[in-house]
This record gives C-alpha cells, sequence and structure tokens, in this order.
C-alpha cells in the first residue's frame, strides 16, 4: 500500500491549519466577511425605511406563515438596499427588529449573499464577469475597456460616485458571453464598442436597452434555428387511430 511520508503529511496539515487562520478577502470587492466600523458604516448610520416601504415590507412578511417572518429576511434586506443604495449595519439591525430575529441571523445572511453591497457603490453598479466562459469570448477585452474609459480599477468607484466596478463569478448568461450586470439588467454579448456606448449612455442619463447587442432576441444560434424550425403539429398526433 501507498504511504505519504510523515513529513509531507506533517507539512499538508500545517499549510491547511495556516489557511483557516487567514482572513480572506470576499470575491467581487465586498471586503472582509468581520465588519469593520468605520464613519459610514456604523450602528449610528441613520437609517429608516420610509412609510411606502414599510407597507412594502408588510407585504413581504404577510407572503410567509405566522412565525416564520424570518424567511422574509432576503427580500426585506433586498428593499433596505434598494432604499439606502447599500446595506449598513444600522439597515441590517432595523432588518432584525422588524422580523423579529437575532441580529446575527441577519448578518449572516448579509455576509453570505454577495448580492448585498456592505460598503457603499455608485449610482451605477457594473458586474463584469470572467469566468471561464466570458473570458474565452475575451471578457478581458472588456474589462480593459471599462478601467481605460472610467479610470478606475476593479473594486472601485469613481470620483462623481456614478460607477462601481466589481468582478465576479458567473452570472448564468454563457450563452450570451461576453456580459456585464449593471444594477438590475443584463448586456450581452458585448464587444469593446458596444460597452463603451452603454457607458456613454449610462453618462448622459440615458438607459440603454438591456440584453444582447448581437441582434439576437435572446439566446438562439447565431447561424439560425437549429429546431423547432416547422409548426407545431396538432392535437392527436402519433395517438393510435382507432382510439
Amino acid at each position: 500500500m501507498f504511504q505519504i511520508p510523515l513529513r509531507l503529511l506533517r507539512k499538508s496539515v500545517a499549510c491547511q491549519v495556516r489557511a483557516l487562520h487567514r482572513a480572506t478577502p470576499v470575491a467581487g470587492g465586498h471586503g472582509l466577511v468581520v465588519h469593520r466600523d468605520s464613519t459610514e458604516n456604523n450602528p449610528d448610520t441613520p437609517f429608516e425605511f420610509t412609510q411606502e416601504n414599510l407597507k412594502r415590507v408588510d407585504d413581504i412578511v404577510a407572503n410567509y406563515p405566522k412565525g416564520h417572518t424570518a424567511a422574509a429576511v432576503i427580500p426585506v434586506l433586498d428593499l433596505a438596499q434598494r432604499q439606502h443604495g447599500w446595506v449598513p449595519l444600522s439597515a441590517m439591525n432595523k432588518v432584525a427588529d422588524i422580523l423579529g430575529m437575532p441580529r446575527m441571523r441577519v448578518y449572516e445572511v448579509a455576509t453570505f449573499y454577495t448580492m448585498f453591497n456592505r460598503n457603499p457603490v455608485g449610482k451605477y453598479h457594473i458586474q463584469i464577469c470572467t469566468t471561464t466562459p466570458c473570458m474565452l469570448r475575451d471578457s478581458d477585452s472588456i474589462l480593459n475597456a471599462i478601467t481605460a474609459k472610467l479610470g478606475i480599477k476593479v473594486g472601485e468607484t469613481t470620483p462623481d460616485k456614478l460607477f462601481t466596478l466589481n468582478e465576479v463569478e458567473c452570472l448564468g448568461a454563457c450563452v450570451n458571453a461576453p456580459m456585464v450586470q449593471i444594477n438590475d439588467h443584463y448586456y450581452e454579448d458585448l464587444e469593446v464598442k458596444d460597452i463603451n456606448e452603454i457607458l456613454d449612455d449610462l453618462k448622459a442619463g440615458r438607459s440603454p436597452k438591456p440584453g444582447p447587442r448581437s441582434g439576437r432576441q435572446t439566446c438562439e444560434p447565431f447561424t439560425g434555428l437549429t429546431s423547432l424550425t416547422e409548426p407545431p403539429t396538432g392535437p392527436g398526433f402519433g395517438v393510435r387511430d382507432d382510439l
């Protein structure tokens, strides 16, 4: 039987133990998993839901059985982020108080899901995918075009607070690579000229049309349909004549 030399095993275990004690930044520029009070993000940071959003919170909570209001934590956190632009510690505390759950449980959710921004972001949050399918479709050129045009690096925000750029993992639009997500919209089948036009539109206050920039409607083949090329058969197709 093959045996690993003891000295190598000890070295391997030691390396793993050291890794466990290392504070690792979360991908996408979201900072450390732990919270560090700052002048703009601390328990005293002003946050209150608007009256309109308080009614929305009631509507969200009403979707869940009595005694299970904690299940509403994700949509209520999302509502807080949409109101404030990001989720400060005070907003997490407010969500916990409203839902009647321990604050630590809210912190666990907000630090686990990268959709929650725990630091301020610009008006337009650009999230560029550089995972394998997008990389093979030259997402590097799109990333370079963004950094050149905005003058910022990944994880930074423009001085006018208009744009924040983050690099993220797969966003699920691999067939339309390369792509970026800007706030709630996907922009796909990108070339350098496309991302420059999108950024110019946003700077000018216009709303660029989301979706593929190649002329495709969704994610159909560039060469044309390969299935469903004929009208569907009518009712009863394939059924025995004697039935």
